[in-house]
């Protein structure tokens, strides 16, 4: 059978194939470790399944050479403040709880608050973590923060990274790093509310996380 062309009808047709447009899917951008920073949030991704962190949103207070630190954020338990820190609790935001942030040292509490901008008085006991949050001395009288911060959280316990334990974690596709603000750490919102309120703010393929479960394991 000849293969030359008939010249009635032109050369054959070159076979149909499909090419996906470079811009039909859009990227998924989850940030890199070079994104954490003091204020950021490392927002726990679909393939995170450790139950301690799956579905979980933790701010971020210190990252270093020395390692990573941060608290869960949305994750309150039923010890009321009032029973243990009883000085603190009027100035904190509702629910009056402790929350849960982290599995290290949970018989710690570390408190947040939020604090206008600005230079903060060396005696009010607040060091300043990123924009309006800052870090609270709990051995300070109370009274000195009345009108110097807008409401705090308590937490017990805190989130920890190793050195370079972060950045394997973060290049496994366990977290993706945000940008935070200061409303994250004093939201009202709780749990998977709180994980697709972050992720919804998101660009791209990571705003389209947010309809998914935000913790997996959990179905």
């Amino acid at each position: 059978m000849s293969t030359t062309p008939d010249p009635e009808f032109g050369p054959p047709a070159r076979p149909a194939t499909w090419r996906r447009r470079p811009d039909a899917v859009p990227a998924l951008s989850t940030g890199s470790i070079e994104d954490v920073r003091p204020g950021s949030l490392l927002v726990a991704l679909p393939s995170l399944t450790d139950p301690t962190f799956a579905g979980t949103v933790v701010y971020v207070l210190d990252h270093n050479e020395t390692g990573t630190l941060g608290v869960v954020l949305g994750r309150p338990s039923q010890v009321e403040i009032r029973d243990v820190l009883p000085g603190w609790c009027d100035l904190a935001v509702d629910p009056g709880v402790f929350h849960v942030g982290g599995p290290c040292e949970t018989d710690t509490a570390l408190c947040l608050a939020t604090s206008p901008p600005g230079r903060l008085d060396e005696e009010s006991g607040l060091r300043r973590v990123a924009g309006e949050v800052c870090l609270v001395d709990l051995d300070v009288d109370p009274a000195v923060l009345e009108g110097q911060v807008s409401g705090l959280r308590v937490f017990a316990g805190y989130a920890g990274w190793s050195p370079g334990q972060l950045a394997g974690e973060v290049a496994e596709g366990a977290w993706a790093c945000v940008p935070g603000a200061s409303t994250d750490v004093l939201s009202e919102l709780a749990g998977p509310e709180l994980w697709r309120r972050v992720m919804g703010r998101q660009t791209g393929r990571l705003a389209v996380l947010s309809t998914a479960p935000a913790d997996p394991s959990a179905n």
